[in-house]
């Protein structure tokens, strides 16, 4: 094993060149870029991919300010020495990244605005005493630069840079705009949303509708605002999604990177796991890994030959999105994330164009809209929530939890269509990410419920009726078909807790360790409930797995302690799960 110098965390080219850190090398994305003539182009991928990277290596590449040729030396664009002759190191360029403009709340956010754009002049401030620029300008900037400009300059503020720039140097600019959609997505999460459209709309849409000091521009972003019409009316516009081939393999690791990075670190032996937990991801008809996880994996191996793939996209910026999703009791749509989180395919409708405005209205069913009778009654009811579906699986395509799977990969008896992109969940990463999420929603989902009637049949024993009630919570939670026994623990754990109550999970009690302890100290009374599971058991039936979790709670005398401690009515529970069934018996009851 050899350790090599990946780049953790490091997404500046000119840092990773310079330090001589492992580089993928992408530079090919110049190349196919520049073969076609565009005003605006638009790229659109998941987070994680390795975006501002490449945006920070097209700075270096284009900004007239430096010189680049010894960090693209042997990289491939620099074999094309026409290319690089007419563009290395020509043109101004400003580079700005939105993707730390976010806050709690309109005020929050905008101030953290304010502080790129003074950034962005701080980098540039040459500006401020060329004498090629317009004094009215330059007075502008210095608002800018010192924060105290009004709203006007903020929205103005791209717009501005590019006159004086290509006042400043004879020449158009390229501007690089990196996670552009990311001040949006984040106002959609606080509801602020309209607010923070009316300043980026402007900002952006100056920057290149029909703007003489732009050369070209280069978007990125997780999904294409359209609708808000922030590109309305950029001459010669282009849009790649992840569902187009051009620059399929110029964001993430293509499955040779990853053999030789692996190869390079000595480790080729962990590319199948690899490539089951990180793999997975279609751009165009190339299949990618994530390269965030990649590079975090190898140094984990790097440090541990044992260490086991982890889930790195719990952080995330749209992990909420899976959450929203599930919270649409109207659209029905279960049984759909069951076959996904079963490794399943399903087949919808996806919308590239959708927008953060979209997803968060569409969320927002109103209560006319709810009954079902209703739905049925009325096509438009139907229509609303059916588009407000398409949306979100969209927004989950678009944003990697899914991926599309080709027609050729399609299980045996399912054929495309029409209309329809084929998903499944793209590895085990993202699968652990659903099952994280829907996990965190059946705690939630139970303590919304009003339970004083569920708690009061715990306490006076009313099996029969516990059997029915908590199988009808099951029912209307969404299940993954890998149930194990502590997934159950959880499960009857969570009806518990935020309750008042104090709930130990395989705690020890007597001579072993009971599934689930819950104690009411104040009434000095307690319920064991152990809870089994027949996995792959040969004629296991629920009565058998309760009769079974009997015989346990007597042997290994869970009560024992329970008693010692003074607690005196205790209530022992056998509780028997098969999926979305359950079976509840009391085992038995002491009063003291």
């Amino acid at each position: 094993m050899t350790m090599i110098p990946l780049p953790y965390g490091i997404d500046l080219f000119e840092q990773v060149r310079k330090e001589h850190c492992y580089y993928v090398d992408k530079t090919h994305l110049i190349s196919e870029m520049m073969n076609g003539p565009f005003k605006v182009n638009l790229i659109t991928r998941p987070r994680r991919f390795g975006k501002t990277l490449a945006m920070s290596m097209l700075a270096s590449f284009f900004d007239i300010r430096k010189d680049s040729r010894e960090l693209f030396e042997g990289l491939k664009i620099s074999k094309d020495e026409a290319l690089c002759a007419q563009w290395m190191n020509q043109w101004p360029v400003l580079f700005v990244t939105l993707k730390d403009v976010s806050g709690r709340d309109f005020s929050d956010a905008y101030d953290m605005l304010k502080q790129v754009l003074a950034n962005l002049c701080k980098e540039h401030y040459y500006l401020r005493t060329s004498d090629k620029v317009d004094s009215e300008d330059r007075e502008a900037f210095i608002r800018l630069y010192t924060r105290k400009g009004e709203l006007a300059d903020v929205k103005n503020a791209l717009d501005l840079l590019l006159r004086m720039m290509c006042a400043h140097y004879g020449k158009e600019v390229i501007l690089l705009v990196d996670e552009y959609d990311v001040p949006l997505a984040k106002a959609s999460d606080s509801d602020y949303y309209d607010e923070m459209l009316n300043v980026i709309r402007v900002l952006l849409g100056m920057s290149w509708k029909s703007n003489p000091n732009l050369k070209f521009a280069v978007v990125t972003g997780c999904l294409r605002v359209a609708k808000e019409s922030i590109f309305t009316g950029a001459n010669n516009f282009v849009s790649n999604s992840i569902s187009d081939i051009s620059y399929q393999d110029c964001f993430g690791f293509t499955e040779k990177e990853v053999a030789q990075i692996l190869a390079d670190a000595e480790l080729p032996e962990a590319l199948p796991e690899m490539k089951r937990w990180y793999d997975g991801y279609r751009f165009g008809k190339k299949e990618i890994y994530c390269p965030w996880d990649v590079l975090l994996h190898v140094r984990a191996l790097g440090l541990d030959e044992e260490a086991k793939p982890g889930n790195h996209w719990i952080d995330t910026s749209h992990n909420n999105i899976i959450r929203r999703f599930i919270d649409l009791p109207d659209m029905y749509v279960k049984e759909k994330f069951e076959t996904l989180l079963s490794g399943g395919v399903i087949q919808e409708r996806i919308r590239e164009d959708l927008t953060y405005d979209i997803a968060h209205s569409s969320l927002e069913v109103p209560p006319h809209l709810r009954s079902a009778a209703e739905r049925t009654c009325h096509s438009e009811n139907a229509s609303r929530l059916a588009g407000a579906e398409d949306n979100l699986w969209s927004i989950l395509y678009l944003t990697g939890y899914l991926t599309q799977v080709l027609p050729e990969e399609l299980p045996e008896g399912m054929t495309v269509q029409e209309g329809k992109t084929s998903l499944r969940i793209p590895n085990e990463e993202v699968k652990s990410v659903f099952k994280d999420t829907v996990q965190a929603w059946f705690e939630t989902s139970i303590k919304s419920r009003d339970r004083s009637e569920l708690f009061n049949e715990w306490w006076s024993g009313e099996d029969e009726k516990l059997t029915e009630d908590v199988s009808d919570i099951l029912f209307d939670t969404i299940s993954y078909y890998d149930y194990k026994e502590d997934f159950y623990h959880a499960f009857v754990a969570g009806m518990f807790s935020g309750a008042g109550y104090e709930v130990k999970s395989n705690s020890e009690q007597g001579k072993g360790r009971a599934d689930i302890v819950i104690k009411e100290r104040r009434r000095r009374r307690a319920i064991v409930i152990e809870a089994k599971w027949p996995g792959k058991k040969k004629d296991a039936t629920l009565e058998s797995e309760c009769q079974e979790a009997f015989d346990q709670i007597e042997r290994m005398q869970y009560a024992r302690n329970l008693r010692i401690e003074g607690f005196r009515t205790i209530l022992c529970y056998g509780a028997a799960f098969l999926g979305k069934d359950c079976l509840i018996r009391l085992a038995k009851e002491k009063e003291g």
